[in-house]
């Protein structure tokens, strides 16, 4: 047995890239908690594994003042009896042989081999997920469920779900195709670690200009807030400390080569980037672009409202398309936006 656990240690180690350590941990973890079991102990049995693969079980008994646990503890007195140098706090060690142990090893090294790898892999994964968390990574569509239109999708090997509320509306994933997803959480259940998948969250928006766009990444531009409607219109406001730096043209880049590969990788979603300002009648005029404002009127700053004024052949654009426009500039800059034409008695033609 200790050749062929020798043998089967290293293979696996080897194949799936598990330490052999943790693997020999598993593996006495597993014998001393069926030995307690066979001596009808909670604790205090350990067992390891020397150099020649042989198993060896002791049992470490502490010796106390006063006894709390019988399966862990001794007195002092009783400790004495055995030694008589004893002294409390020290721990006593029993060799442990039993005719059973043969087999117990047996089917617990089975047990290991067939069960306690794949939670080893599961840690290996959590980990390295919880590294990518709140980042975006390239995914395999594998299939797309017919009826729910869920699709299952593989990152390193490892298939996960993209539920169909996560996915673009409208957007079409292929098998065999490849597309970014956005970790948005990655929890540890007891099946395994369990990762949210997204392309309709802000966060992807965030990342793909971090990837596209060098200022964002270094930090010279700064993404101030999102707004998004996924698989309709994003507005990003940005910012840069650095006056030489144009922060919308560098996120535009040269005849918008930078904006076109993010709009492609967000399936032609189209985006507006905004110039953000401290000063909130700037930053409400610019997030509402590309409508032509004629006054920004703040009304009440304690409840973040204001009053925009467009020009009448504009209105329509600064509302956009079903409100959008506008929905998504309120949320783009925290403020509620009312907007009314040039020309006429003031009625709000929307509120957001």
């Amino acid at each position: 047995m200790n050749e062929n656990l020798r043998d089967a240690i290293q293979y696996i180690s080897k194949e799936k890239g598990i330490e052999p350590e943790l693997l020999i941990e598993k593996v006495t973890g597993a014998v001393a908690t069926a030995a307690r079991k066979e001596f009808g102990v909670k604790g205090g049995i350990y067992c390891e594994l020397d150099d020649e693969y042989e198993f060896h079980l002791t049992r470490r008994i502490e010796v106390v003042d006063e006894i709390e646990d019988f399966d862990t503890q001794m007195s002092i007195e009783e400790a004495q009896d055995e030694k008589p140098d004893a002294q409390i706090g020290d721990v006593m060690v029993y060799p442990l042989e039993f005719k059973n142990l043969g087999r117990i090893a047996a089917q617990s090294v089975k047990h290991i081999l067939r069960q306690g790898i794949r939670d080893i892999e599961q840690e290996r994964v959590l980990k390295e997920l919880q590294g990518k968390n709140k980042d975006i990574v390239s995914a395999k569509v594998v299939s797309v469920n017919p009826l729910t239109g869920d699709a299952t999708v593989e990152i390193n090997g490892r298939e996960c779900l993209l539920p169909k509320k996560d996915q673009i509306p409208n957007e079409k994933l292929l098998p065999g195709a490849f597309t970014k997803v956005y970790i948005a959480d990655v929890k540890s259940t007891e099946k395994g670690p369990k990762v949210m998948l997204s392309r309709v969250n802000p966060g992807i928006v965030r990342r793909l200009f971090e990837q596209e766009v060098p200022e964002v990444y270094d930090g010279t531009v700064e993404i101030r807030s999102i707004a998004r409607e996924a698989g309709s219109r994003t507005k990003v406001a940005v910012s840069s400390k650095d006056e030489n730096i144009e922060p919308i043209g560098s996120c535009i880049g040269p005849k918008g080569s930078r904006i076109n590969q993010i709009i492609d990788l967000m399936g032609g979603e189209k985006i507006d980037v905004v110039k953000y300002s401290e000063n909130p009648v700037e930053f409400i005029s610019a997030a509402l672009s590309p409508a032509q404002i004629v006054n920004v009127e703040i009304v009440d700053e304690e409840t973040r409202s204001a009053r925009v004024t467009v020009p009448e052949n504009q209105l329509s654009l600064a509302i956009g398309n079903k409100g959008q426009n506008a929905r998504l500039a309120a949320r783009l800059t925290g403020w509620k936006i009312d907007i009314k034409p040039y020309y006429g008695n003031y009625q709000p033609m929307i509120q957001l």
